[in-house]
C-alpha cells in the first residue's frame, strides 16, 4: 500500500516521522491539516494489517470518527463505532471522575479513584452521574447504529482509533470493554496525546500507535491546523458509507 503525502509543521512529512517513531523516537509539533489526514497518518504507521482477515476499526464518537473511517479506507476494513461517555464531577462536567463504555451489548464503567477520592464524591453521586450518561449513551447508540446488530468482536483484530487523547480517561473505559470480548488482537491507534498518557495506556493494549507526543501539550487541537466539532450526522454519514 503506497504512503499518502501528509503536511507537518516545519520540514518533516509524517511519513519521515512515522518511521522515526518505530524506531522508538518521539516525534514533537506534528501539525495534521485535519482528521482526514491524521487518519491518512495512521494509516501509513498501520499498514501491515492491510487485508488482515476480520480486522474492524472502531472509531470513538464523534471526534474519532472521522479519522477511524480514513484508518478503514486505507486498511480495507469495517468500521464501526465504540461508544464512550466520560463521566464528570457535578460541579465541573469536563473533569472526569469516571467513563462509561458500551459495545455488543456489553457496558463498562471506569472510576478515576484519584478524583472521586479529591472530591469526596460518594457511589451514589457516581452511579447517578453514569446513569445520566448512559442515557446519553444509549441514545446515540439507537441513531448510529440505525438498527444494525452488534458487531461481533471474538477472534478478530480490533484497531480503537480516536481523534487524540488528554488525560486518556474515556479511552480507559473504551479498552476495558474490550478487554472481555476474547479479541486476537488490540491496537490503540491516535494522532496526538501527552507521552504519560501513552506510557499509561502502553500496558492495556498489544500495539499502541500515536505519531505525536509533544513534550508542551496542553490539548488535543493543539495537532490540528482545522479542529471543528464533528457533528452526529457526520458520524453517521461515515458509518452509512462503510456499511456495504
Amino acid at each position: 500500500m503506497r504512503e499518502q503525502p501528509d503536511t507537518v509543521e516545519g520540514t518533516e512529512t509524517l511519513g519521515t516521522a512515522a518511521r522515526r517513531c518505530l524506531a522508538g523516537g518521539v516525534t514533537e509539533h506534528l501539525l495534521y491539516p485535519d482528521r482526514a489526514a491524521a487518519g491518512d497518518a495512521l494509516a501509513n504507521r498501520l499498514a501491515g494489517y492491510a487485508g488482515r482477515p476480520g480486522l474492524l476499526v472502531l472509531g470513538l464518537p464523534r471526534g474519532g470518527v472521522p479519522v477511524a473511517a480514513r484508518v478503514a479506507d486505507r486498511l480495507g476494513a469495517p468500521l464501526d463505532v465504540l461508544l464512550v461517555r466520560k463521566v464528570g464531577l457535578p460541579w465541573q462536567p469536563e473533569l472526569a471522575m469516571g467513563a462509561v463504555a458500551a459495545i455488543a451489548g456489553r457496558i463498562d464503567l471506569v472510576r478515576n479513584e484519584e478524583v472521586l477520592a479529591a472530591d469526596r464524591i460518594t457511589d451514589e453521586e457516581f452511579r447517578a452521574g453514569c446513569g445520566r450518561e448512559l442515557a446519553v449513551l444509549r441514545d446515540r447508540e439507537a441513531r448510529y447504529r440505525d438498527g444494525r446488530p452488534p458487531v461481533e468482536l471474538a477472534g478478530r483484530t480490533v484497531i480503537v482509533v480516536d481523534d487524540g487523547l488528554a488525560t486518556g480517561a474515556t479511552m480507559r473505559a473504551a479498552l476495558a470493554v474490550l478487554r472481555p470480548a476474547g479479541l486476537a488482537r488490540l491496537v490503540l491507534a491516535v494522532p496526538i496525546a501527552p507521552r504519560r498518557t501513552c506510557r499509561e495506556l502502553a500496558g492495556s493494549v498489544d500495539e499502541l500507535v500515536c505519531p505525536s507526543q509533544p513534550a508542551d501539550f496542553a490539548a488535543v487541537s493543539q495537532g490540528y491546523l482545522q479542529f471543528e466539532q464533528t457533528s452526529d450526522d457526520e458520524v453517521v454519514r461515515h458509518l452509512a458509507a462503510h456499511r456495504g
